[in-house]
């Protein structure tokens, strides 16, 4: 298979988890496969061979000196963007996992950060960070108002 191929495969493998976590959170069949790590298995694998297959005496030095004008130049090759954006699915699908499994934990809404994280990891992070944040405050700021509200006055 080509890099191509692979790279596509690998784009349409992590559709069907975010389906599933975005619009379909709460039916058994999700929590079943979102409790498993074997989705990982295939795309790390997958990194592991993009990533061994790029390693040169030139990305070596790249990696191991990180400069932003070699960065650049290191993922301008198409099997090290491969590796780079295989990091970038396998990393993001992590992080939607856990924001799934803490909003199944805690009750809170996270199809926001879900589509956030898809999209962008690092965004979507921070949205649910934000979110749990908020929900904290808001909770805190009810109960707060709520025991105040039921003491009597002297």
């Amino acid at each position: 298979m080509t890099p191509s191929l692979l790279f596509t495969i690998a784009n349409l493998f992590v559709l069907p988890f975010w389906l599933l976590m975005i619009l379909l959170p709460n039916w058994g069949i999700t929590r079943k496969v979102m409790e498993s790590y074997l989705p990982f298995v295939p795309l790390a694998g997958l990194y592991i061979y993009f990533f061994a297959n790029s390693l040169t005496p030139e990305s070596a030095q790249a990696l191991s000196n990180p400069q932003l004008a070699d960065i650049a130049r290191f993922f301008g090759d198409e099997i090290i963007a491969a590796a780079g954006w295989t990091h970038f699915l396998v990393l993001d699908l992590f992080v939607g996992r856990w924001i799934y499994w803490e909003g199944q934990r805690t009750g809170l809404w996270t199809i926001h950060s879900l589509v956030l994280c898809l999209f962008a990891g690092p965004i979507g992070l921070l949205s649910h960070i934000l979110t749990v944040w908020i929900t904290q405050k808001l909770s805190t700021g009810s109960e707060t108002e709520s025991t105040t509200a039921s003491t009597p006055s002297s």
